[in-house]
């Protein structure tokens, strides 16, 4: 069996799980209630830099998801392979001829085409609605920049979520983790510099140095810089970032700093999976 062909199998079985959990129902439903709040809030006349309709509802639903898809990454990713050691089916699955990699491979790729999907599907009929009962052009654009972010941001999440799943086997344990890292990445760091700030003098190059290592910060960065070229709305810190990174590296940082956090974590993951304890 070739090492496709048993990331192939494997997913086929993986999806199936998926779409029995109740996870990505929920997910979906979260989605569609944002995107009901924000639809009707875009139907408003009162425009967000200098947006309306369409285009400020998918600018606000993506800063919503900023939030979110960290938390349901996490919830999608971290306890997958401790209910299959707990249900039996990964020791099973293991006692076949089966890489433990292409395991990995197979359930990672299913998670993040199950966390991506709905969000493409939403934002496209966004889109068309905009376009189709208003009247206003599609913003490709920025829906294609608002997609490239939220793939980076997911894959910073699916791979922190994977590390937990192979190294963390209690499941309250693993649930510890999981709040942790996600309060972590969207509250407690900018507490945390805020605090750093008003207790001592940093230079500011410091703290957006250790900003720009949190991939929830990166991608606000890119996502807001997507519509407000010279960050205005950010005060002195907004002209700093323009002036010294620019509308281009902000949104080369939104997606490459992700993508090198999923990457880095992910491949932790499948080290310690190849030579953990199956049982």
């Amino acid at each position: 069996m070739t090492a496709w062909r048993e990331v192939r199998a494997v997913a086929r079985l993986d999806l199936a799980e998926v779409l029995r959990s109740r996870w990505l129902a929920a997910s979906g439903a979260v989605y569609l209630v944002l995107a009901a709040i924000f639809v009707a809030v875009g139907q408003r006349e009162a425009p967000l830099l200098g947006f309306t309709g369409s285009a400020r509802v998918l600018f606000s639903l993506a800063h919503a998801l900023v939030i979110l898809l960290p938390l349901i990454a996490l919830c999608a990713t971290a306890p997958a392979i401790g209910r299959a050691r707990d249900d039996g089916s990964l020791e099973l699955l293991m006692s076949q001829p089966l890489a433990r990699s292409a395991y990995l491979v197979a359930i990672t790729l299913v998670r993040v085409v199950a966390l991506l999907a709905p969000i493409a599907v939403l934002f496209a009929g966004i889109a068309l609605w905009g376009a189709i009962s208003e009247g206003q052009p599609v913003p490709w654009a920025y829906l294609g920049r608002t997609l490239a972010v939220a793939t980076a941001l997911t894959w910073a999440f699916v791979g922190l979520g994977i590390l937990i799943s192979t190294t963390v086997r209690h499941p309250v344990r693993m649930l510890t983790y999981v709040v942790v890292a996600w309060a972590a990445a969207v509250a407690l760091v900018d507490a945390g510099l805020i605090g750093a700030l008003l207790r001592w003098r940093i230079e500011p190059h410091v703290v957006f140095a250790i900003a720009a290592v949190n991939p929830v910060e990166d991608a606000r960065l890119a996502l807001l810089s997507g519509l407000d070229h010279d960050l205005a709305t950010l005060g002195p810190v907004g002209v700093y970032l323009v002036r010294k990174v620019g509308d281009g590296g902000l949104y080369a940082l939104g997606v490459v700093g992700p993508l090198v956090w999923g990457t880095v974590t992910w491949v932790a993951a499948l080290l310690h999976f190849r030579r953990a304890d199956i049982a």
